[in-house]
C-alpha cells in the first residue's frame, strides 16, 4: 500500500495527453480535469512532440494514441520508457497494434470508450506501477497466447481462484480485498501464490491465464 502522512493529500498524478486529434484530447483533458488525483500537465499532437513534451513537462503517466503523423504512439513508447509510465489508449484493438505497443514498454492498452472514472482510475493504478488492458484487449490477448502455447490447468485453492477472478478484471489489491472481506496484505500473499502456481511472472499473465480457463 502506497501511505502519506495523516491530513497530507497524495500528489496528484500527472499526465500528458497524446493524440493527434484535437477534439479527443481536449475532451480527454477537460473529462480528466474533474477526476480527482489526476493533474493534466498538457496535451500532444504526435509522437515526436509527445516525446519531447515528456522530457520538459516531466509527467508521471502519458497517455498514447496508437497511430499519429510521423512518429506513432509506438514508436514514442519505447522512447519515453523509462521516464514517464505509458499507457497507450486508441481505438484500435489489433492485435499488431497491441504486441507491439507491449514490447515498446507500454504498461497498458485500453480502449477509448472507457468512461472517465474507469480511465482516471487506470492512470493512477498504472503510476502505482499495474499494468492496465481494457477487458476485449485482454481478451485479445488470451486468444493470441492460447492459439500460440497451450497452457496445462493448474490446481488453485478457492480462494485463489476468486482472487484470481477479480485480478483479472483489472481490479487493484485494495478492490479486492474489499470483496472478498480479506486484508490487503493477505490478498498480496494470494497473488504471490498464484503467480507462482501459474508459473508466470506477473498480473497480466495471471490474468490472460483466467481468460484461458473461463474464470471469467
Amino acid at each position: 500500500m502506497i501511505g502519506h502522512d495523516a491530513g497530507i493529500p497524495a500528489p496528484k498524478v500527472r499526465v500528458l495527453i497524446a493524440d493527434d486529434e484535437r477534439l479527443v484530447r481536449e475532451g480527454i483533458a477537460a473529462l480528466l480535469a474533474l477526476q480527482s488525483g489526476i493533474d493534466v500537465v498538457g496535451t500532444a499532437e504526435s509522437g515526436a512532440e509527445a516525446v519531447e513534451s515528456t522530457g520538459s513537462l516531466t509527467p508521471d503517466v502519458v497517455l498514447m494514441d496508437v497511430r499519429m503523423p510521423g512518429m506513432d504512439g509506438v514508436e514514442a513508447a519505447a522512447l519515453v520508457r523509462g521516464r514517464a509510465t505509458v499507457l497507450m489508449l486508441t481505438t484500435f484493438d489489433d492485435d499488431g497494434y497491441i504486441v507491439a505497443a507491449l514490447r515498446a514498454g507500454a504498461s497498458g492498452y485500453l480502449l477509448k470508450d472507457l468512461p472517465a472514472a474507469e480511465l482516471a482510475q487506470a492512470i493512477r493504478l498504472a503510476h502505482a506501477g499495474v499494468d492496465q488492458y481494457s477487458a476485449a484487449v485482454t481478451a485479445r490477448l488470451a486468444a493470441m497466447v492460447r492459439s500460440r502455447t497451450p497452457r496445462p490447468t493448474v490446481e488453485l485453492t478457492g480462494r485463489e481462484t476468486e482472487v484470481l477472478r477479480l485480478l483479472a478484471t483489472g481490479a487493484a489489491n485494495r478492490e479486492i480485498a474489499r470483496s472478498l472481506y480479506l486484508s490487503e496484505g493477505t490478498v498480496k500473499n494470494h497473488i504471490s501464490s498464484i503467480l507462482n502456481r501459474l508459473g508466470v511472472r506477473d498480473r497480466t499473465q495471471a490474468a490472460i491465464y483466467a481468460h484461458e480457463q473461463g474464470l471469467l
